[in-house]
């Protein structure tokens, strides 16, 4: 729950920069107002650009050349629902346009559309930790609840990047200019597992068809069939590995934050992901400055592992304009 009653945020992060691309980008504008001392409504723009690409066949012939999208439109709106816990719903439109006009397997590619819903819990506490005044704060979140996608006519189509997120933030007061927090999240996709059947044939090939219980089906692998709450509830226990792989799909996000007289942050953070579940392990540094109504953040990724990530070794930057402080800027003005 912010103190801020009013606020815009522009966030840019270059992608896949180690390659030298410059039209590959993640764009994202969010504000939100304060409707009273219990509802906030906000809003949110994500566009992701995937630059100029050249389309070729399986022979290598051309087939043109395009310039892959995906944007994201979303409404918030939340509620405290007493003084210390608050929830939040968010609706949200999903276009994704990758090769329009472009063949596949014999098949039109179209854009993609989709609609979605995130749902979240807050709960917060102030107290005393440590002899110096402290806030917790808790919170969970589902996200990417909705419609699955596709971009052929198919009629089997793939599930949104469902997600579980559960997280927790520690807050101290260590004196009138000092503030420190330190930051848990845990997050686990909720979306099913590529469950595979071993025939029992003495192969043991896997086979991911296998509706009619002998390697045979009706050509689409059986996991991508499942219905949305089926696929969503069903991750938490599909793993071909039982309840230890299970642990392995979740992933962890730690980090800490520093504020002087709440004008300069220094920010360092940690991800970790298991090696059979993506490997990705990056360590993150930021710093933040905040002016008047001004306020711009500055971040880089250090990959700690051989796994790449388009974001490596990347700074990115956002910039928020606190409308509060504008208008009683202007009041002490005039």
């Amino acid at each position: 729950w912010t103190e801020e009653e009013t606020a815009i945020s522009v966030t840019y992060t270059p992608w896949l920069r180690e390659l030298n691309l410059n039209d590959i980008y993640l764009a994202y504008l969010t504000g939100y107002k304060k409707i009273d001392g219990l509802q906030t409504v906000g809003f949110g723009l994500r566009f992701f650009s995937l630059g100029e690409i050249s389309f070729t066949d399986n022979d290598g012939v051309s087939t043109g050349s395009g310039k892959p999208r995906e944007f994201e439109l979303s409404g918030a709106y939340a509620r405290k629902l007493s003084d210390k816990l608050s929830a939040g719903l968010t609706a949200k439109y999903v276009y994704s346009n990758l090769a329009s006009g472009q063949m596949a397997g014999g098949l039109d590619i179209s854009s993609a559309n989709a609609f979605a819903a995130d749902f979240s819990l807050t709960y917060r506490s102030k107290g005393k930790t440590g002899g110096y005044k402290s806030e917790f704060a808790m919170g969970l979140a589902l996200t990417n609840i909705g419609s699955k996608v596709s971009y052929t006519n198919q009629a089997v189509k793939d599930f949104l990047p469902a997600n579980f997120g559960l997280g927790s933030a520690l807050k101290l007061e260590l004196d009138e200019f000092n503030t420190v927090e330190f930051g848990l999240d845990i997050n686990k996709l909720m979306v099913p597992t590529p469950v595979a059947s071993l025939l029992s044939d003495g192969t043991n090939n896997p086979v991911y068809d296998n509706e009619n219980g002998n390697g045979t089906g009706d050509g689409i692998a059986d996991f991508r069939q499942k219905s949305l709450f089926s696929g969503v509830f069903g991750s938490f226990s599909d793993a071909q590995g039982g309840f230890s792989e299970e642990l392995k799909e979740f992933s962890y996000s730690l980090g800490g934050e520093y504020w002087y007289d709440k004008q300069f942050a220094v920010r360092a953070g940690y991800y970790y992901e298991n090696a059979i579940k993506g490997d990705r392990q990056f360590l993150t540094l930021g710093i933040g400055l905040k002016y008047n109504v001004f306020g711009i953040d500055l971040s880089y990724l250090v990959p700690t592992s051989n796994q790449r990530n388009p974001l490596d070794n990347t700074l990115r930057f956002g910039l928020i304009f606190d409308f509060a402080s504008y208008q009683t800027q202007n009041a002490v003005d005039e």
